[in-house]
């Protein structure tokens, strides 16, 4: 059962990203970003990486996505949110990703993976980053924090209207 699942899961992520690269309404393509990147998580609750999965969903799915669709919406650049390109890299997209694809694909087939044949559920993995965020890892979290609030700050500073324009 775990294994339909499985393949269930990874095609329903391989059509959606199929479907964000090759739309030509920004709508949809977040849209099946949104269907993507849930997938991605459902992948993080295959490998028992519950903090991962649940990050993907608040983080991804709950921010960047809405800001991306606002960003869609909101914006006063376009008329409507489609963007028609005609580009003539998309053969060499193609190619290159292909290539990439093969190399990835030929590299999983032939490593020999070490499967355990009893899976004993091993410590929490909120409880080791929790460990790790409020220990080792405490003063670059704390630097990380205050550059992502400068950011938040500049970026409210030049969205805002200037006055005297």
């Amino acid at each position: 059962m775990g294994e339909i699942l499985f393949i269930a899961l990874i095609f329903i992520i391989a059509c959606s990203a199929i479907w964000v690269v090759s739309s030509p309404n920004l709508v949809h393509s977040a849209v099946a970003l949104l269907f993507t990147l849930f997938g991605v998580a459902g992948l993080y609750v295959f490998l028992y990486a519950d903090f991962l999965a649940a990050t993907q969903v608040v983080i991804y799915v709950g921010g960047i996505l809405v800001l991306i669709i606002f960003g869609v919406m909101l914006t006063n650049k376009i008329d409507k949110p489609v963007i028609v390109s005609n580009s003539s890299n998309k053969i060499i997209g193609v190619f290159v990703s292909g290539f990439i694809f093969s190399m990835l694909s030929i590299i999983v087939f032939q490593t020999k993976w070490n499967i355990l044949p009893n899976h004993s559920e091993g410590p929490s993995t909120v409880k080791l980053i929790g460990n790790l965020i409020l220990g080792k890892y405490l003063l670059p979290f704390e630097l990380v924090s205050i550059l992502l609030l400068a950011a938040l700050i500049g970026s409210a500073m030049l969205a805002r209207k200037k006055i005297h324009e």
